[in-house]
């Protein structure tokens, strides 16, 4: 509570970090002769956000490493590990070996943290719970950067949302937040890059964890891409690619990730990772298969015809949460059928043949509330409203960095 009132000193946080990082195994690489970077993004947490299914697969097509240690979705924002249990046979909880073996063979592996690393992160946790002191700056950074250390990085892109279903909802607490993230990371010698990104409306157009991994299929496969998701993959990706040195700039950068994508590289190092890690080897071919899905699939429309001019985003992530998609508490179980696709965006016009979102439940009840919620969440306008176009608001690295944290 001492650090929550007063902060902490750069060299204060970067002590706190490292002893943390410290505190359980450190990832080394260096014996696998690897001869790649290995790197990482980090999602501060929002709706629809399944950036990290597809930059995975995406970065190591490549040619880097990434061992993506991921988390679990708490309240109304979404856990890509939680996206991930939805794919039957799929082991998040690999051992050592098994990750470090799918790192090395297929260039990518998401799991979770396992129970040596970074263990100080988890107590601490616990007890900034309790104690009403989770939003503090020095604390998250200490924690986020624990993970990632321990991981044994040569750099990291970091993204930072702000906005009404982010945690950061102010421009200047996203920014006080990602200048600490790059300095500290800086100083513990791990390269880091921060993106401050828009979350004042889901990022994909699906809310859920099968809905999820589906949108992010087709992102991969080509089938469709929603374009705010796109804007961001294409931003992290090419920071990560510089970041690796697999790119020189932003235009080398931007022509690998289309090349990828469009090739289906990206998609077939998806599939890999998948099955390496336990899942089915035709997943990607055969997903609607795979996938759990609800048994009340239903549009929600608009109490009348116009245009989405606002997203209360964080009502979104809690329709899923109440639908079972989502947790009030960490030991809550999840139930990866139900969620929310075909959401609108802002300036989308929508009536009798454009739903606010497709409901995705397990009851009539459940269904019935999800859509009160839905259209609680969304204001439309009688006139016509541009789309949102700052999705990334502001990019921190070293060199904007001041001396204290």
């Amino acid at each position: 509570m001492a650090v929550f009132f007063q902060g902490m000193s750069k060299a204060e946080c970067i002590a706190l970090t490292d002893a943390m990082t410290g505190s359980g195994d450190v990832l080394d690489w260096s014996d696998l002769d690897l001869d790649k970077p290995v790197l990482d993004k980090h999602s501060t947490g929002g709706v629809g956000d399944n950036a990290s299914l597809i930059l995975a697969p995406l970065l190591a097509a490549a040619g880097a490493a990434i061992p993506m240690i991921s988390g679990r979705g708490l309240g109304h924002t979404g856990g890509t590990l939680d996206k991930l249990d939805a794919i039957p046979g799929y082991n998040t909880l690999p051992d050592k070996a098994l990750f470090r073996r799918v790192t090395q063979e297929i260039g990518c592996a998401i799991i979770g943290q396992t129970g040596n690393l970074a263990p100080a992160d988890k107590r601490l946790y616990t007890i900034r719970d309790v104690t009403a002191t989770v939003e503090s700056i020095p604390l998250i950074t200490a924690s986020v950067l624990s993970k990632k250390l321990a991981a044994g990085l040569d750099g990291l892109v970091m993204d930072v949302k702000v906005g009404n279903g982010a945690f950061a909802d102010t421009p200047e607490f996203a920014e006080a937040l990602a200048r600490n993230l790059v300095s500290v990371a800086e100083g513990a010698g791990l390269r880091t890059t921060a993106l401050i990104t828009d979350m004042n409306e889901p990022l994909a157009s699906a809310a859920g964890n099968a809905v999820e991994v589906r949108n992010a299929v087709d992102f991969l496969t080509g089938r469709h891409r929603d374009p705010r998701l796109e804007e961001l993959v294409e931003a992290l990706a090419i920071e990560m690619l510089i970041s690796g040195q697999l790119a020189k700039d932003q235009d080398q950068g931007r022509l690998i990730v289309q090349k990828l994508l469009d090739n289906g590289a990206a998609a077939e190092r998806f599939s890999k990772m998948i099955a390496a890690l336990g899942g089915p080897v035709d997943f990607i071919d055969k997903m609607d298969i795979y996938l759990p899905a609800a048994e009340i699939i239903r549009p929600v429309m608009a109490e009348k015809p116009g245009w989405v001019s606002q997203v209360e985003t964080r009502q979104i992530g809690l329709c899923v949460v109440e639908l079972g998609g989502g947790r009030h508490r960490a030991e809550d179980s999840i139930d990866p059928g139900v969620g929310l696709s075909e959401l609108a965006c802002i300036g989308d016009e929508v009536g009798a043949n454009k739903p606010l979102a497709l409901v995705h439940a397990r009851t009539e009840n459940e269904a019935k509330r999800a859509e009160n919620h839905v259209r609680a969440a969304y204001n439309v306008q009688d006139s016509p409203c541009e789309k949102s176009t700052r999705m990334i608001w502001q990019k921190i690295t070293r060199r904007d960095q001041k001396e204290t944290a």
